[in-house]
């Protein structure tokens, strides 16, 4: 034994947090034990409607759901899309361009395009081209050396009235009186008295603002010291010591009694489902094996084997029969046909050669004649 070995410490009970009081301790087991009570009918019927709802889920709503979209699928694909698209084009496209193509169009080409198009090559263009001419003519004959005479005169005479006085008004009357009568006195008593006599109120302003802000601050931190040793306080100290470890202990025991509620659901289930194989199940599988087995078995061997025997051998027999009547009918017909028309002609036999050797010249084979030599034309070519 190691004697100077340090003890590990043990880990504090994870049910329990440290620093847990007497309240939630003595709260603990009666609540736990009420939200049982109150919570395992709860989640028997959670259980139940479950798997109800699973079952429905199986047996009707996958199917019939399945069945919906296939047929609405079939619907779509096979009837309103054709009627949708033939519907579609028989009231928004086929009108619209009939309209165009027949009324539009021919109105706009017969009744405007072609009278404006005669109109201009044949009236307008003629007139206006004349038009220009005399206009052009006018200006280069009359218009334009008494244009430049009188422009120039005009623009003097509007500088001499309209210009130059009040040019001679702004720049010798207006600016110097002014300037001097007006903002030099405004510069100076800017300088000399506003600036200095705003000085003094912003420094006192600011005087004053900084004494305001330390007595508002003195009051507001006495406002919150009182606030805070009034109300939070009392206030933290009751979620803490109070409203934190109840409420944490009714959410520990609606999980615990959900859990529990759980396994008492399943075991419920499962003595149901027991009672249902001792009641039906057991005795729906006792007859199965000792009388449905047993009469299928009788059945098949006795019934179902002779009769497909029986079955087989009749269609085996049919079967011959008809190719005997088959064989017979091609038979007979052969015959008439020889009687109608005569037997077959033989074929001539044909000697077969000895040894493969020919004569030149002929096709019939020679014992004895030496065998011609074998040309080839593809070689010679």
């Amino acid at each position: 034994m190691d004697l100077d070995k340090t003890p590990v410490p043990q880990p504090a009970p994870q049910h329990y947090e440290p620093g847990e009081g007497c309240l939630a301790t003595a709260i603990r087991i009666p609540v736990r034990i009420v939200v049982l009570v109150l919570v395992v009918p709860v989640r028997l019927v959670w259980d139940l409607l479950a798997a109800g709802a699973r079952a429905l889920h199986r047996s009707v709503l996958r199917p019939a759901g399945r069945g919906i979209a296939l047929a609405c699928c079939w619907l779509y694909e096979s009837v309103l899309a054709p009627v949708g698209w033939f519907l579609g084009r028989a009231l928004f496209v086929w009108p619209w361009v009939a309209l165009w193509r027949y009324l539009v169009v021919p109105v706009a080409r017969y009744g405007f395009a072609v009278p404006a198009v005669w109109l201009y090559e044949n009236v307008l263009a003629p007139v206006g081209r004349g038009i220009g001419l005399l206009c052009s003519w006018l200006y280069e004959t009359l218009l334009t050396p008494t244009g430049h005479v009188l422009g120039a005169v005009l623009m003097f005479l509007g500088k001499v009235l309209f210009v130059w006085p009040w040019v001679a008004l702004w720049r010798y009357v207006l600016v110097p009186v002014v300037h001097y009568g007006l903002v030099v006195p405004v510069v100076w008593l800017y300088r000399s008295v506003l600036t200095p006599v705003g000085h003094g109120i912003a420094w006192l302003l600011t005087g004053i603002a900084k004494g305001v802000a330390l007595t508002a601050a003195g009051l507001w931190a006495g406002l919150v010291w009182l606030l805070v040793t009034l109300l939070v306080t009392p206030l933290r100290w009751l979620h803490r010591a109070v409203l934190a470890p109840v409420g944490r202990e009714i959410a520990d025991a609606i999980g615990v009694a959900w859990r529990i509620a759980g396994q008492i659901s399943r075991a419920i289930g499962r003595a149901l489902k027991w009672l249902a194989w001792i009641l039906v199940g057991q005795p729906v599988s006792w007859f199965y094996r000792a009388v449905c087995t047993p009469v299928g078995h009788v059945v098949r061997d006795y019934v179902w084997a002779p009769a497909r025997k029986a079955a087989v051998e009749t269609g085996r027999a049919v079967g011959s029969a008809l190719r005997s009547a088959g064989e017979t009918v091609r038979q007979v017909r052969r015959d008439a046909w020889r009687a109608l028309a005569g037997p077959p002609r033989t074929a001539e036999p044909v000697k077969a050669p000895l040894d493969g050797a020919r004569t030149l010249g002929g096709t019939t084979t020679v014992p004895g004649a030496v065998p011609a030599p074998e040309i080839s034309l593809r070689k010679q070519v």
